[in-house]
């Protein structure tokens, strides 16, 4: 009996961003093979770069889950270093400058506390990140629920119940201005049933 075409998936791309995936089909990473997931938690979006000869990194700030991800990279891509793997917040990233040719950081921006907290994280981000270098974010947004939330952005209850930190599009277009970026594609947002909305953030570093 041939394996279904879930579990074929699942061990080819872990359990990868369904937009991080599209960056993946449109080009996106085909000659920018040295890669950081900024925030990996246990790795999901990795499995795929790993199997593929990236020369890929990783950090967090919870120990637990580099754990998980340095056990990933042994099974998976054991000829990558160890220290590729490091326990770290975003805003102190342990890498010299412009070292990456590409910065995933998926679910991990409305971890901030505030818009300061926010600010040195993307500024850390795209510190690290060389020129012509592509940055990939997933965090929540206020678009499509400002009817529902207080203000546009910063720490806020969301109608799910959680606290997330959450960007506004003017905040996001603020950014990349300020970064000197330029936006690869237009944002997209997903609405999941006016209980909580994700954007996806994505540009190049000129």
């Amino acid at each position: 009996m041939s394996p279904l075409p879930s579990s074929e998936l699942q061990a080819e791309f872990g359990a990868i961003d369904i937009y991080l995936f599209d960056q993946l089909f449109k080009g996106s990473f085909d000659d920018r093979r040295r890669l950081l997931d900024a925030g990996c938690g246990s790795g999901r979006n990795l499995p795929y770069f790993l199997q593929r000869g990236f020369d890929v990194y990783a950090a967090d700030s919870d120990p637990a889950a580099v754990a998980v991800v340095q056990a990933l990279f042994a099974r998976l891509a054991p000829s990558l270093p160890a220290s590729n793997v490091q326990t770290a917040s975003i805003e102190a990233l342990p890498w010299p400058d412009e070292m990456m040719d590409a910065v995933i950081s998926s679910a991990v921006l409305h971890f901030a506390a505030d818009h300061r907290q926010f600010g040195r994280m993307v500024e850390e981000m795209w510190r690290v990140l060389a020129h012509g270098g592509f940055f990939f974010a997933r965090l929540a947004s206020s678009i499509g629920l400002e009817h529902l939330l207080e203000r546009s952005s910063g720490r806020l209850r969301l109608p799910d119940g959680t606290d997330r930190f959450v960007v506004s599009e003017t905040m996001l277009a603020e950014w990349t201005t300020r970064l000197g970026g330029v936006a690869i594609e237009p944002l997209k947002t997903t609405n999941v049933q006016n209980q909580r909305c994700m954007t996806t953030w994505v540009l190049e570093k000129r």
